[in-house]
């Protein structure tokens, strides 16, 4: 009886009944993947399914922020690109790898704060706001070595030992049989959903995005809170910079290319609406989970490249649309119920 309880409170939570017919679909999609092709679930695949998920959550979690306030973030990508780049430049000037990822941090966290200020504080539309700055982090991303990009990031004598254990913390390394991006990924989930749900910063979050105008007049700081948003969406993007590097050993002028969409894909396949105010972090993985395993299993399959970003790009939609639908459902009904009472009198 307990257990039934248990479970009849958490499907009453927002957005939990999504959540599992999504996790449901990643079962199905899994299973028939396997079946095309029995080594879909080899070890070796699944561990190296694991270490692509990772960077997808984390992406699908900076968005997931940004998208419950009502906004979005298209520069997603270029802080990924700016963050391999700035940190390999650094690394290969001979930098601590250390002390180059505390740099290329706040330069990250400078754009989620001007992308803030931008949208809440001069109120731009996020559209615009985001995309200015998606080309200016991207000319960054260009200009930091040159308009090359970088060198092996661990030719420098001197820092060549530290840069391999650096590494292996973001990318190479394994702890309980895990690659650490899987760690990383897991225990930035756990920090992230925990301020969305336990604390106060969270509701107001889901309160900026579900009604703005009210949200203003209940005393939420419209500004700070669209403000942690991006820079939550910011810091996620830095960290995937990083693992990027690590994973390459260089920096790539045109690394985080679409990750942008990656980002809301997974949001999105998630259950987190585009219109702001709900949404569950724990969706966005198994979305994130959804995205990589349509992604490996297409590729299991010898789908060509042309019809895996065609099948993903309409699941997206979809997705987009059905969100739509359902959230259109209750709004129609509320506007039914005063004609319907008139009737009846």
């Amino acid at each position: 009886m307990k257990s039934n309880n248990f479970f009849k409170k958490q499907m009453a939570k927002q957005g939990m009944r999504q959540v599992v017919t999504v996790f449901i679909g990643l079962i199905v999609l899994c299973m028939a993947f396997g079946i095309i092709n029995p080594l879909f679930f080899s070890s070796r695949n699944i561990s190296n399914l694991l270490r692509q998920i990772a960077p997808i959550i984390l992406i699908g979690i900076g968005q997931s922020f940004v998208l419950i306030t009502g906004n979005i973030d298209l520069s997603i990508g270029s802080i990924v690109g700016m963050s391999t780049m700035i940190s390999a430049t650094l690394m290969t000037k001979g930098m601590n790898p250390w002390v180059a990822t505390l740099i290329t941090l706040i330069a990250s966290l400078a754009v989620g704060v001007i992308n803030g200020y931008l949208v809440a504080g001069f109120k731009l539309p996020p559209f615009i706001a985001t995309l200015g700055t998606m080309t200016i982090c991207r000319g960054i991303a260009q200009i930091a070595n040159g308009n090359y990009n970088t060198g092996a990031i661990n030719t420098i004598a001197k820092t060549a030992a530290s840069v391999d254990k650096f590494r292996d913390v973001f990318y190479y390394g394994k702890t309980l049989g895990l690659y650490n991006g899987v760690w990383i990924a897991l225990v930035l989930f756990l920090i992230f959903n925990f301020i969305l749900t336990k604390t106060r910063s969270g509701r107001y979050l889901y309160a900026l995005g579900s009604n703005p105008e009210a949200a203003r007049l209940s005393g939420v700081s419209v500004l700070k809170t669209t403000t942690i948003a991006y820079v939550v969406s910011a810091f996620c993007s830095c960290v995937v910079g990083i693992i990027q590097c690590c994973s390459a050993g260089m920096g790539a002028m045109d690394a985080g290319n679409s990750y942008e969409m990656y980002g809301v894909a997974a949001s999105v396949i998630g259950g987190v609406s585009t219109l702001g105010g709900t949404g569950r972090l724990i969706g966005t993985v198994v979305g994130a989970a959804i995205w990589s395993v349509l992604q490996n299993g297409l590729q299991f399959a010898q789908a060509p490249v042309a019809i895996r970003n065609i099948v993903i790009g309409i699941i997206v939609i979809v997705a987009v649309l059905l969100d739509i639908i359902i959230r259109r459902g209750p709004a129609n009904k509320k506007k039914a119920t005063p004609n319907s009472n008139k009737t009846k009198k």
